[in-house]
């Protein structure tokens, strides 16, 4: 399968051509060229995959095995220790691809409409480019440095789309606290990196994740630092670089303002591809956390549970609907993370993992449906905040049925596709820890109430005195066709088999519907939609009621519990006068000091001896006459 290789190339040659050449284009022809490299970087993608999962590529006996494509030594530090850039194929893997190419190229579509006539339309699908080939290029790496290059690489161009009005101030500050708290991050990860293949002498997924993770139990036992094993400290770095691109608590402060990029950017980076990236680095090293450290993954599900809450509580209380989308998506990733630290590895015991996977398949699509309706809203009403919307059901038909679509989705209403992803992650946690399944319950409820807190003030809710007084009107058709296909997605793709194709030992298991779980799954998501109509399908007092008695836990909330502030104290008093200002002080008085004390030295030795040269010719003959006679006496005397 060589030809998987064209879904690295195309959208790399893309970034390249659109953004030299672009400009001397019509600002269209650079996003219908954009779309249709997407397209076929698409249908390439489902080959491989069809070719993987049904055409006996991928399957040894009843083991999915891992197909290197292609792949090639980069740089070779030991016999065994070298770094290759390549293509590795397994079911995660090729699950990604199609996540990745199918939302990229319902973004680009959709864009196509959303932003005509934006100035640096060029720039802009020469960047989308450049984030589906850094994206694609991680989940396909051979080894972790591979992976951790690409890693880089979306950071980067979700740096630029976020800042991509570099006009506003708000969007510039949004892209440089993205780039900055994820660069913190990412720092664990190198280290971890590091730690890890110092030690196991390798940096391949295939030597790392095979034989149950043998290579690394073996090679980091015994050794420990600070009470803790060298693999709990690497993995655990490695798990804090996850974190920050997956938002995950308290490393979470950069998501929700990384709206102020265009909202098909949060569709395809901030909802469907970018932040699962975290989840995706779990599930690549799963074998490795369970048998060399499964003390992180406790961490990993408590973390996740605290932050799936957390960002469910916040995203009840928000008024900006892509605010409230991106605390629904940190809470998402968080369920994701949470699954997969209560998995164990191999058939039903790996139950937590397949959910995982599963939901961030399901989740991909749902999601990305919300973000895009909700830009088809803000494209309608020109603006972002719910008390500008109401009503829109009337003049948005396409976009409101789909809008609720996608919110049945989340919700976990059957037979929509996120209730049977969202039901295999809490019958895992039913069966393996009571405290995170409880959590997961609540955070469950939470979901459907927001969600439909969102869709009823949107489009229900009585009309409001809309921006600029005009009535709004539905999306053209090249926006609502992304919005069907995803959709239609959002409908069907809980119904694959998925535990045949993914599992934590590359074995595929048969599932069923755990009933009593889905009952109780079933019947809190009723009540928070039941609690939402109430609300907010007509217009009454109950929010402002609720808002007053719950005080000031509600104006926490609404603040985001004060995060931002807290690590803005962190960043000026602890990090700036503790790190920064010694480090400056060194830099200045020591670094600067010696350099400039050598300076001192040169010019005032050059100055005591510039009389050697004066250009006199009595006075070169006396000192040569002279140095020879000394040279003389001192020879006769030693």
């Amino acid at each position: 399968m060589e030809y998987s290789l064209l879904i690295l190339v195309t959208p790399f040659l893309l970034f390249l051509f659109i953004g030299l050449a672009g400009g001397r284009l019509k600002p269209r022809a650079s996003g219908i060229i954009g779309t249709l490299g997407m397209a076929f970087c698409t249908v390439v993608s489902y080959v491989v995959a069809a070719r993987y999962f049904f055409g006996g590529i991928g399957k040894t006996g009843d083991v999915w095995t891992p197909v290197l494509p292609f792949n090639f030594e980069w740089l070779r530090f030991s016999e065994r220790l070298h770094i290759d850039l390549g293509i590795f194929l397994d079911p995660i893997s090729v699950m990604m691809l199609v996540v990745i190419t199918t939302v990229s190229l319902m973004v680009h579509l959709y864009s196509l409409g959303y932003m005509k006539g934006e100035s640096g339309f060029q720039r802009y699908y020469a960047l989308l480019s450049l984030f589906s080939f850094s994206m694609l290029g991680l989940v396909v790496a051979t080894n972790i440095f591979q992976m951790y290059i690409f890693w880089e690489l979306v950071g980067v161009s979700s740096y630029s789309l976020i800042g991509f009005y570099y006009q506003r101030p708000s969007a510039v500050s949004a892209s440089k606290k993205a780039f900055i708290v994820t660069r913190f991050a990412d720092l664990g990860f190198l280290v971890g990196i590091l730690i890890l293949s110092y030690y196991t002498g390798t940096f391949d997924f295939s030597l790392l994740t095979t034989n149950d993770a043998e290579l690394v139990t073996t090679s980091l036992a015994g050794g420990t630092f600070l009470g803790l094993s060298l693999a709990t400290w690497a993995l655990s770095l490695i798990f804090v670089g996850g974190a920050g691109k997956s938002a995950m608590f308290p490393l979470h402060i950069w998501l929700p303002d990384a709206m102020e990029g265009p909202t098909p950017v949060s569709a395809l980076i901030h909802a469907a591809t970018m932040v699962v990236a975290g989840v995706f680095l779990v599930a690549r090293l799963f074998p490795v956390y369970v048998f060399a450290a499964p003390v992180v993954l406790d961490m990993i599900a408590f973390i996740g549970a605290f932050t799936a809450l957390f960002a469910a509580v916040i995203a009840v209380t928000q008024t900006d609907i892509k605010r409230v989308l991106a605390f629904s998506t940190i809470s998402q990733i968080a369920y994701m993370m949470a699954a997969l630290g209560i998995s164990k590895y191999g058939g039903h015991d790996g139950l937590g993992y397949m959910a995982s996977m599963f939901h961030l398949f399901t989740h991909a699509f749902f999601k990305a449906l919300l973000f895009l309706g909700a830009g088809s809203v803000i494209h309608a009403v020109h603006s972002n905040e719910l008390s500008a919307m109401g009503g829109l059901h009337r003049y948005m038909k396409v976009t409101s049925w789909t809008f609720l679509i996608a919110c049945l989705a989340i919700s976990g209403i059957p037979p929509f596709s996120g209730f049977f992803s969202k039901d295999e992650i809490l019958a895992a946690a039913f069966h393996g820890h009571p405290v995170i399944f409880w959590t997961l319950l609540v955070v469950a409820g939470l979901t459907a109430f927001y969600m439909f807190r969102l869709y009823f003030g949107i489009f229900r809710n009585g009309e409001r005195e809309y921006v600029g007084g005009h009535k709004p009107k539905e999306s053209p058709v090249v926006m609502l066709l992304p919005l069907i296909f995803l959709a239609v997605l959002s409908v069907f793709s809980g119904f694959i088999p998925f535990a045949d194709y993914v599992s934590s030992d590359n074995r595929g298991f048969g599932i069923h519907i755990d009933l009593p779980v889905a009952l109780m799954s079933v019947l809190v998501a009723v009540i928070g939609i039941g609690v939402a109509y109430v609300m907010y399908f007509r217009r009454s007092v109950y929010p402002s009621v609720f808002a007053g008695r719950a005080g000031i836990f509600y104006r926490l909330a609404l603040r985001k519990f004060l995060m931002d502030e807290v690590w803005l104290w962190v960043t000026r008093t602890v990090i700036f006068r503790f790190i920064c200002d010694p480090v400056r002080w060194f830099d200045r008085k020591i670094v600067d000091g010696a350099m400039d004390g050598i300076a001192w030295t040169v010019e005032k030795v050059s100055l005591s001896i510039r009389g050697f040269q004066s250009g006199r010719v009595q006075f070169y003959a006396w000192t040569f006459v002279v140095g020879a006679i000394l040279i003389t006496v001192l020879s006769l005397i030693f």
